[in-house]
């Protein structure tokens, strides 16, 4: 889940006590390409030895493949919730731990790896996972935050994916924040780097799913508190993600809940206006940002099923009533 909009706030705060101090946002140290990368059942070992864990929900007879790629402060296991869902209609899904996050190295946990190595990681694992099922499409799903990687990776690394499932992408970058927040957190992040904020003191619900989001808040994987230079290189990769939306080269399916209380809108509008063709964009009235998790969770499968079965070469499945 994005918490850019809340921890910003907090560093509001944070920036006026650190004013008498100067340092500079950390990025996670990579090591030397040392082979190409490769997929075991339990890890995707990145061209640098970097062991990140994966989750797989397995089709008996796949017709099509996803890589979902998760939110801030998220890891792979996260979508326990929808890939069931979509095995049982013929879809596998992979997932991964993004670097710094989930069930990565304690020394590494809430640190920022850098969009860049970000976005090559997804190019990889993408790769790993088409070599792996020849002749399966692989759609890219990404959600939040996994969204703007998945943007950035399209347009910088030429992603080997058939499609982009956008779930209320992360793309509210310095070009849309409000210039106090901007301040705010460009100051914190330079002065005190590893000071961490928390959201917990807004009232913003991500989700109408109370009962999920009464387990997501006790997942020992998921990351309560955010260091200050982790959220100033996720404003920066929302802000590459936003940027990119001309350039993507692939066929979108863009999806927007009108609740969303942790992305706005305005940028958002934007963005969908921006992307290239072909593009499909639905919104959800009673959409939040959690869309893959909310209530009527159900009717966003049967949009992405439904995108997915009518692309070329897919079995196609009856258009979900509205």
């Amino acid at each position: 889940m994005t918490t850019v909009r809340l921890a910003c706030l907090a560093a509001a705060l944070a920036g006026v006590l650190a004013l008498g101090g100067c340092s500079s946002p950390q990025l996670l140290e990579t090591g030397p390409a040392v082979a190409s990368a490769r997929l075991t059942d339990e890890y995707y070992i990145a061209r640098d030895g970097e062991r990140l864990a994966v989750s797989h929900w397995k089709a008996k007879s796949p017709r099509a493949i996803f890589v979902a790629v998760h939110g801030f402060n998220e890891y792979g296991g996260v979508f326990r919730l929808p890939a069931p869902w979509f095995s049982d209609r013929g879809i596998s899904t992979y997932a991964y731990d993004q670097r710094g996050f989930g069930r990565t190295d304690a020394s590494k946990r809430g640190r920022w790896a850098g969009a860049d190595v970000m976005a090559g990681d997804l190019a990889g694992f993408v790769g790993q996972v088409r070599a792996r099922h020849p002749g399966l499409p692989v759609y890219v799903v990404g959600n939040s935050m996994g969204g703007a990687v998945a943007m950035k990776a399209a347009a910088a690394h030429k992603l080997d994916a058939d499609g982009l499932v956008l779930v209320a992408p992360a793309i509210w970058g310095w070009r849309s924040m409000n210039p106090i927040l901007k301040t705010a957190l460009w100051v914190t992040a330079h002065t005190v780097p590893d000071q961490t904020a928390t959201g917990s003191q807004l009232k913003i619900w991500p989700s109408d799913n109370i009962d999920w989001l009464k387990q997501y808040s006790r997942d020992p994987h998921i990351i309560k508190q955010s260091r200050f230079d982790t959220l100033y290189g996720l404003v920066s990769l929302m802000d590459d993600a936003a940027a990119a939306a001309p350039q993507l080269g692939l066929p979108v399916l863009y999806l927007y809940g009108d609740k969303d209380e942790v992305v706005p809108a305005e940028p958002t509008r934007k963005v969908m206006a921006a992307l290239g063709e072909p593009k499909q964009i639905h919104t959800y009235a009673d959409g939040f940002h959690m869309l893959l998790h909310d209530r009527q969770r159900e009717t966003v499968f049967n949009d992405i099923l439904y995108w997915v079965s009518s692309r070329p070469q897919a079995t196609p499945v009856a258009e979900p009533a509205r």
